[in-house]
């Protein structure tokens, strides 16, 4: 460009320009391309070079959309038009295609890039970019099979052409795939789109508001909105309006999701203002519908908005984009129930339901919540079971085709709603067995598919052990525990986030998938015991008793009421663990023994129990944080699911057998972790009840060699610290000597010992998620095929911890499954002593050994 303004001809100057403007626009740069191109088109334009100039505008019609002006767009294709080269004209009619993409006609763009793609004489670079774009329009009018073909064919020529386009084409494929339902090979497409971007020098704003889509459905929604957020702030600092206007869409859809209304309604009026001014009507709907539910959520909708939302709808359906026209009519269903406009609202949602049945998974599963939601308001109990039923089968296929715990756990969300439309038609019926049936559908079913053993986060679980014992270097300081430097923190994050993207992107393996038990086998694993299965319903709680010669259906009160007492009930714990004076520690119990009353009388007493009976109990939700033992004064045990439960239950009758056959139940461990006087105290004494047993202590009692031990062992008992993660629980740990022993790496490495006796804090403390899923040691143990746990809610005194452990195996050696072992431990305790009553309290059994 310098050369030419010194000495070349004025066509050498304007396509120099043009070309620096290019690269401008390739860095999104867009405002100083725009700049080089009117100084292109005004060299063009004053030595009358025609056919430069319709290349010139051409080029800047592109920027134009960019910079949201879709309206100069428009005159430079235009004025381009008659003054174009013949061998130009291809160019033409594929930049006209792609500015009527970018407004939403899609149909009359899809047929130009058809007809282009039909021309032998394309050139590789339009044949890429042609397909590319159609592949987009296919998958959003629900063809994926079709645009996955015209991608595979961009694909193989992309690399021809230059390595924006093998960017171009890799964040394409990943986000059809995703799409099309496939989310866990849509996330290993968009880490491969990253790295093409990256190596193509490519800024990476694009790939991150389309990531974040994928991030939505994947139920990742802290993630979603940093990749959303990083999106919109790249391209408000490059002034690029066009997709930072579609960025500050995905922030509107987050806040939603993250219940702020008030931040979403703004961030969508934003958006909307924004694609209004760029003429885009099919993304203003978009934005706009964010709106009208943003309002539904905080309460303040009315009939305008029910008025627009119909609009919406409309607007969507004629683009023929099923997904979004899908949300639309849920969402204006909703809002017409709210208003009390039950016709409408079932009409609405019928749509929504007709246009869902063909789409992929999730998109089906949202038309199978509104048909459902059309039912009941019908008072058509069978169709809405057949909707809910229809729903969570495409869950089940779709949460047993995610590679990691995590994101099948995250994925029964999606279900939440379906599994409370049935839940209510089944208690309404009174059918105690049918009830405890679809409760079973939803409870704990991520873990009924278990993925082989997986060993490849070894380098980082020592990377994280390693910066465990630097964080706890710096962070203790006599009885003091200081705060953790910020940078060493950061670091941790990095690395856990870097082992959990590695579990999204693996494929996932023939996973077996437990149906859910049948009353007469459960019954016949119960051996005489009752169970009581405990389900939410709109945030009352039933439950379901099942007896030796009958089944019940119970309702119960409030959840609220229940949580209010349980937090009470363990602040006065908390202050019995601490050294208080005798009347502040005499207070503590008085309000610890009130609110395990005020529990029994909610929770147990109108189940009308036989006082003898030995329970299995079911929680739900935050009731798995409940210390039931305190509750009962028989023996009893915990599972996440009847279903789990039966298969403890399986696995002690088998181990029982083999034990008789092979003389011996198996090896039996001891654990001693770091820095608890109790823990060596305990593991001392143990070994007299066990002198064969493999005992170790620091600095042996590392993770990796009690894993070794850990497999295959008939008792274990680990005598250490433990720390529970409520923000990420497949980070809850145990810690051993080198450092912690994750849920994660626990459930990764298949270990399985039979019994596990977890004499640490919060070890018991499973964390809930939406969709009836708990995460933690205990689950991750009874799905690896543990048959019996004994572990505690709550922090315990260490060193009075140490006789009722020993107590306990003692009972153990005596033949007693946990759970009757750990009861009559638990009854020769001195509860006068705060520290034994708080281990009395915290302590509960899992499983069925």
């Amino acid at each position: 460009m310098r050369r030419a303004r010194r000495s070349g001809p004025p066509a050498a100057l304007a396509l120099a320009l043009r070309a620096q403007a290019w690269g401008h626009r390739a860095l999104f740069a867009a405002a100083e391309a725009k700049r080089l191109l009117d100084e292109a088109a005004t060299v063009a334009r004053r030595h009358r070079l025609d056919h430069v100039l319709a290349e010139v505008l051409m080029t800047r019609s592109v920027v134009n959309q960019e910079l949201g002006n879709m309206a100069g767009a428009s005159r430079d294709l235009d004025h381009a038009r008659p003054i174009v080269a013949a061998d130009q004209a291809i160019e033409l009619a594929f930049q006209r295609a792609v500015l009527d993409q970018n407004l939403g006609r899609l149909g009359p763009a899809a047929e130009a890039y058809r007809s282009l793609l039909a021309d032998d004489g394309l050139s590789a670079r339009l044949r890429v970019v042609a397909g590319n774009n159609l592949a987009m329009i296919e998958s959003q009018h629900g063809r994926h099979a079709d645009a996955l073909r015209l991608l595979a064919d961009a694909g193989r020529a992309a690399p021809g052409v230059g390595p924006a386009h093998v960017a171009m084409v890799s964040e394409t494929q990943a986000w059809v795939t995703v799409h099309a339902g496939r989310l866990g090979e849509g996330i290993r497409l968009f880490d491969e789109a990253a790295r093409a971007h990256e190596a193509a020098g490519l800024p990476l704003g694009e790939h991150y508001v389309e990531y974040a889509d994928a991030l939505i459905d994947l139920r990742l929604i802290p993630e979603a909105a940093g990749a959303a957020q990083a999106a919109a702030a790249e391209f408000e600092q490059h002034g690029v309006p066009l997709m930072g206007s579609e960025a500050e869409l995905r922030v509107a859809q987050l806040a939603l999701l993250a219940g702020d209304p008030e931040r979403a309604e703004e961030a969508a009026t934003a958006a909307a203002r924004s694609f209004d001014r760029q003429g885009r009507r099919a993304w203003k709907a978009r934005a706009a519908l964010v709106r009208v539910e943003a309002r539904l959520q905080a309460g303040t909708a009315g009939g305008g908005d029910l008025r627009e939302a119909r609009r919406i709808c409309r607007t969507l359906e004629e683009q023929e984009t099923w997904a979004y026209a899908v949300d639309a009519y849920v969402i204006a269903g909703r809002l017409a129930a709210r208003l009390g406009r039950r016709t409408d609202a079932v009409g609405l949602w019928e749509r929504a339901a007709e246009l869902g049945r063909k789409s992929p998974v999730l998109v089906r599963m949202r038309g199978s919540v509104a048909g459902a939601n059309a039912a009941a308001i019908r008072a058509d109990d069978a169709g809405v079971l057949a909707y809910c039923r229809r729903g969570l089968s495409d869950l089940a296929r779709h949460r047993t085709a995610l590679a990691s715990v995590e994101l099948r756990v995250l994925a029964s969300g999606h279900g939440a709603e379906l599994g409370q439309l049935g839940l209510e038609v089944m208690v309404r019926g009174g059918s105690a067995p049918r009830a405890l049936d679809w409760m079973e559908r939803t409870r704990a079913a991520a873990l009924l598919a278990v993925e082989p053993p997986d060993g490849a986060d070894g380098d980082d679980l020592d990377e994280l052990r390693g910066l465990h014992a630097e964080l706890e270097s710096l962070t203790t300081e006599g009885d003091r525990q200081l705060a953790p430097p910020e940078p060493l923190v950061a670091k941790q994050k990095t690395i856990e986030d870097r082992i959990r993207r590695a579990s999204w992107r693996r494929r996932a393996g023939d996973q077996a998938v437990t149906s859910p038990i049948r009353p007469a086998r459960l019954r016949s694993e119960l051996g005489g015991r009752v169970l009581v299965e405990y389900a939410n319903l709109k945030g009352d709680l039933v439950a379901v008793v099942v007896e030796p010669r009958n089944s019940r259906l119970v309702r119960l009160g409030p959840v609220a009421a229940v949580l209010s007492q349980v937090r009470t009930l363990f602040f006065a714990l908390r202050r019995m663990t601490q050294e208080l004076p005798e009347s502040s520690l005499a207070a503590a119990r008085l309000s610890a023994d009130s609110r395990v009353a005020r529990l029994r009388r909610m929770l147990l007493a109108p189940l009308g129990l036989p006082p003898d009976a030995e329970l299995v109990v079911v929680p739900v939700g935050q009731l798995h944080g409940i210390p039931w033992s305190a509750l009962w004064d028989q023996p009893l045990s915990l599972a996440p699911s009847a279903g789990v439960w039966a298969r403890t239950a399986a696995a002690a009758d088998r181990m029982s057998r083999r034990a008789g056959r092979n003389g011996g139940p198996g090896p039996t461990v001891l654990v001693e972790g770091p820095s608890l006087p109790g823990a060596t105290t305990e593991v001392l004494r143990l070994r007299e009840l066990y002198p064969a047993a493999t005992a170790l202590s620091p600095p042996q009692s590392t993770s990796g060699e009690v894993l070794r031990l850990l497999d295959g062992a008939a008792l274990v008992h680990l005598a250490c610290h433990g720390w529970l993660r409520a923000d990420n629980p497949h980070f809850s740990s145990l810690v051993l000597s080198d450092g912690p022993l994750t849920v994660r790496e626990l459930h990764t490495s298949g270990v399985a010992p039979h019994r596990l006796v977890l004499a640490s804090c919060q070890s018991g403390a499973d964390v809930a998620y939406a969709g009836d899923e708990v995460v933690g040691f205990i689950s991750s143990l009874l799905a690896r095929g543990t048959a019996g746990v004994v572990a505690s809610v709550a922090a315990v005194p260490d060193v009075a911890a140490v006789d009722l452990m020993y107590t306990l195996h003692e009972h153990l050696a005596g033949g007693q499954t946990l759970a009757r072992a750990l009861h009559a431990a638990r009854s020769e305790l001195d509860r006068t002593e705060a520290a034994n009553y708080v281990n009395w309290c915290t302590f509960s059994a899992y499983g069925a050994a």
